[in-house]
């Protein structure tokens, strides 16, 4: 299966997206397919076995609409050109027309005033003939686009909101013709032949208006995706050839040596081979105070050298930076759709020809009822005009555009609007020990043998188990190699390794096996470990995990190695806690050891001694306790139970593997992100619950209102001047709402 990300053009409201999304759905071999009204993308996942490219494109075609494929992000530009140039000539002529609209719509106003009040402000303006004059090219140059978009709709036998506009403004429009042409035959009848090119101009223009005012807001939307691609450097100083130079980042290549003064910032991911100095990283890991950085260190791309000059080798460039994936799945999230979403798309869909549906009644009933063929089409054109499935269209992916975008400023990428939504449901949340509650870089405190006192044979040992580990990725192991390092112990070449999921390693080395491990392994092979038992419950006792190590089945030593706690972790567990969650802590560590960390940390419930294939049963054992679960962890062992959760949350400095099962990434790996995640989600869902409050409220009132629902009471027409004007005003509305996401900011919970 394959996953392209269309641009599509045409839309106008919710209900075009409905129809894109049917038909592409349509295409054999499309297995999915997302139109976001709000960004004016489709994401669409297909078989290229079955169909192609130029297939679902065809298909939007003929559904009226057109669409082309993005280029691939490039963190030179930072968006396709065509696209920016596109945009750009849009915003100019819907300005030409709101200004050109205004001018006529202001004149024709005028005259209408000057009528009405019979007030000679500008002779000849209260002429009809004149307005006609006037209204024409407000209808058919400034509105045009919707009376286009109304056939093309008619053709296949769809209506859209430029159906409804189309119909409203047309109705006024025509009628006042029939009116300036005919008036006779209202004169006859004892009826005034009045006209209505006022409302149908202004209508066009406030709508113009609304449009363009809700673009500008749309725009703001994205200002975190090009705040991140704005962090990028445009420059990069490289040596090749024994020479400095200095190059595009797009130049720069894979093994590259960069040079970085103070300062600069750094252009593509690397590692420190040369020098050292302190980095910001606060702009793309949210972490705010400086890391320091020597030989050996990883640098991300963007962010910024503060003190030292150094050199490091480039490791990705292009679109495998972080930067560039960090933006990646930004897209990602902002073109995905949150399941509360269904219930509006389901509305829209039937939305417009419900409100023709009404707009129809009401002239029949107001026109049979009183016989007054004024007041019928007034409440006809204003039934059509202030209905709106815009509105409808934005509540959802606004907002989740901007809460996606904030995360990522914080440092929190969310990866689809799905997993935003359910992260503020979640109930439990559990929390992996080493690498997430720790620090992930345990260091040996304690080293016994059987045979007692450091000699010769001690550092033998110690050869034989840090070779062995060597071979392994587990944070005991790297915790093993460097004690041995520290020692200077000379490392061997190991045959026949194998990793022992949740129990521990083994190999062969000097036609010796060498098994390293938990207790229960040794107790399942059986080797005798009463020897050091005594020892083991006492490195157990003050936290520290306990790591056997046998040789040819016949134990021969005992490491007590400790991790620290992260300084984030007794706060975060706290927090979580005042949030209402409740926070579980699942290791495969030893009970007495875990139970020591949980002390530390304010965990009460510990899960302990659990294989990476029993925490995916641990995880799905609460879930059917009727839980909402989020899992927190970082080692390829967590995958599993990563990918259980409903929520899965990985710590970024973690495990690509881990990374690419969860649905949230804390790319700092700062603990206080997965409270600043929970309350991103929430006053997410709290916005996008507004929006479709205002949504729906303004169309069950605004429409009976504009029915004359009022006027066997009071007597009270909505103009449809003003039905247009509210129209606009409610998408902006819906937009404004979403863009207060913009101001969050996470709560300290003490």
């Amino acid at each position: 299966m394959e996953t392209v990300t269309l641009k599509l053009r045409g839309m106008s409201c919710a209900s075009c997206a409905n129809s894109i999304e049917d038909a592409i759905r349509t295409v054999p071999g499309v297995s999915e397919s997302n139109v976001n009204f709000g960004i004016e993308q489709a994401t669409v996942t297909y078989d290229p076995r079955k169909t192609d490219l130029d297939t679902i494109q065809d298909a939007v075609s003929e559904a009226g609409y057109s669409a082309f494929s993005l280029q691939e992000q490039t963190m030179v530009t930072g968006e396709d050109d065509a696209e920016k140039s596109m945009r750009a000539a849009e915003s100019r002529q819907l300005k030409r027309k709101v200004i050109v609209g205004g001018a006529l719509s202001a004149l024709i106003v005028v005259g209408a005033m000057s009528a009405m009040l019979n007030l000679p402000l500008i002779r000849g303006l209260d002429n009809p003939w004149i307005q006609l004059v006037l209204a024409t090219p407000v209808l058919f140059w400034c509105g045009g686009d919707f009376f286009k978009n109304a056939w093309k709709a008619l053709k296949r036998r769809a209506a859209s909101m430029d159906t409804l506009v189309a119909i409203g403004t047309g109705s006024a429009y025509f009628y006042s013709i029939f009116a300036t042409v005919f008036p006779r035959f209202f004169t006859t009848q004892g009826l005034t032949p009045e006209v209505y090119y006022e409302a149908s101009s202004v209508i066009i223009t406030l709508i113009l208006l609304g449009r363009l005012f809700e673009n500008r807001a749309k725009g703001q939307t994205s200002d975190a995706i090009r705040k991140l691609i704005g962090l990028q450097a445009r420059d990069a100083r490289i040596i090749r050839n024994g020479r400095e130079l200095e190059v595009p980042i797009q130049d720069v290549q894979i093994g590259d040596v960069v040079v970085v003064r103070p300062g600069e910032k750094i252009p593509v991911d690397g590692e420190v081979v040369d020098g050292s100095s302190t980095l910001d990283e606060s702009m793309v890991t949210g972490e705010s105070m400086p890391v320091k950085k020597q030989a050996g260190d990883e640098v991300i791309g963007a962010t910024i050298n503060k003190t030292g000059s150094f050199k490091f080798r480039a490791t990705r460039v292009g679109k495998d930076t972080l930067l560039a994936q960090i933006v990646q799945l930004v897209q990602q999230a902002q073109g995905s759709k949150a399941p509360i979403q269904r219930l509006a798309d389901r509305v829209t869909g039937w939305f417009v020809p419900v409100v023709i549906g009404v707009a129809i009644a009401t002239f029949v009933i107001w026109f049979l009822a009183l016989g007054n063929l004024t007041l019928a089409l007034i409440t006809t054109v204003g039934v059509l005009i202030i209905a709106c499935p815009c509105a409808l269209g934005l509540a959802t992916p606004t907002s989740i555009m901007v809460g996606t975008g904030k995360g990522a400023e914080n440092g929190i990428l969310i990866k689809g609007a799905d997993s935003l939504e359910l992260a503020h449901q979640i109930q439990t949340i559990v929390l992996d020990k080493t690498g997430t509650l720790t620090q992930g870089k345990p260091t040996v405190t304690d080293f016994l043998t059987v045979n007692g006192t450091a000699n010769q044979s001690e550092l033998k040992l110690l050869r034989l188990a840090a070779s062995v580990e060597r071979n392994s990725e587990h944070p005991l192991a790297e915790a093993v190699v460097r004690y041995a390092q520290s020692q200077e112990v000379a490392l061997g070449d190991v045959q026949n390794f194998e990793a022992v999921a949740g129990s521990g390693v083994e190999g062969t080395m000097s036609n010796q096996v060498v098994q390293i491990g938990t207790q229960r392994w040794m107790e399942e092979l059986r080797i005798d470990s009463q020897a050091l038992r005594e020892q083991k419950s006492q490195l157990e006792a003050s936290g520290k995990t306990a790591v056997w190590i046998a040789v040819d089945g016949k134990l021969e030593g005992l490491m007590g190695i400790a991790d620290a706690l992260k300084p984030s972790s007794v706060q975060a567990v706290r927090s979580l806690k005042k949030l209402g969650l409740d926070v579980i802590m699942l290791t495969g560590d030893n009970q007495q050891t875990a139970d020591a960390i949980a002390r530390e940390v304010g965990i009460s419930r510990v899960i302990a001694e659990v294989r990476p294939d029993q925490k995916v049963a641990q995880i799905a054992a609460l879930q059917k306790e009727g839980k909402i679960v989020a899992m927190v962890g970082d080692g390829i062992n967590d995958a599993p139970a990563l990918a259980q959760a409903q929520v899965g949350i990985a710590i970024g400095t973690g495990t690509d593997v881990a990374i690419a099962a969860s649905d949230i990434t804390l790319i700092s790996g700062d603990l206080q992100s997965i409270v600043t995640a929970i309350q991103l989600s929430r006053a997410t869902m709290r916005n996008i619950r507004q929006n479709l409050f205002f949504a729906f409220i303004y169309n069950i009132v605004g429409i009976p209102i504009a029915a004359g629902i009022l006027f066997p009471f009071f007597g009270w027409l909505l103009s449809p001047m003003i039905a247009g004007g509210a129209m606009a005003l409610s998408s902006i509305s819906v937009v404004t709402n979403a863009l207060r996401l913009r101001n969050f900011q996470p709560k300290t919970l003490t």
